[in-house]
């Protein structure tokens, strides 16, 4: 059973969305992040079957960055310096819409590889102190998934070790978090992903 239907989840994103720009960009990160998400999931490497919620991983994926659009004012600028804020905005859109605590915590939990209280100090974060961090294997997978694809200008996919690289400044620790995701979920075919079609 479906919790939202595509034409849902493209409604929720046009009813937030301050811009046709800011549509394109963030409902399409979303759909990419689910396409990456159901690639791995097809895969089924990492040993989960009964205990996944696939239909929840979608809906995770779908809505993940719907927090992004409050980052943009009346006049289309976009808050660069407040963007760690998009997934605690996307969990308060997800809140007021009525979703569940399960569906509104992919906004606030998929940011990295997880941001823990700690991060949160150390790094002067504009957030409320807390842990930040995947629960569930759903939240972990939606996490994951969206480490490969960026709504950088143009967006584009990011590769693995691209992405440990990236995440590398911020303490070994994130790398070797990365790392155990990359062995649990294995790694995307980004190039299948791109064209559309099944990885060989």
């Amino acid at each position: 059973m479906r919790l939202l239907s595509d034409e849902d989840v493209r409604a929720l994103h046009a009813k937030y969305a301050p811009t046709q720009e800011a549509f394109d960009l963030v409902h399409s990160h979303c759909e990419t992040v689910w396409r990456i998400a159901e690639q791995l999931l097809d895969r089924r490497e990492f040993g989960v079957d009964t205990e996944l919620d696939a239909e929840l991983v979608r809906v995770g994926c779908l809505l993940h960055d719907i927090g992004v659009y409050r980052l943009y004012d009346a006049d289309g600028g976009f808050d660069h310096a407040g963007y760690i804020r998009h997934g605690i905005l996307g969990y308060e859109i997800l809140a007021d819409e009525g979703f569940p605590e399960a569906v509104c915590r992919f906004c606030s939990h998929h940011t990295g590889v997880g941001l823990t209280r700690a991060d949160v100090r150390k790094q002067g974060l504009p957030l409320p102190v807390a842990d930040y961090l995947a629960e569930t294997v759903e939240e972990e997978l939606v996490m994951y998934a969206d480490k490969f694809h960026s709504k950088s200008d143009p967006p584009r996919f990011v590769p693995a070790d691209e992405f440990a690289r990236h995440v590398r400044r911020f303490g070994d620790e994130k790398v070797t978090a990365f790392e155990e995701m990359c062995g649990r979920f294995g790694v995307p075919d980004l190039a299948a992903v791109d064209s559309g079609t099944a990885p060989s």
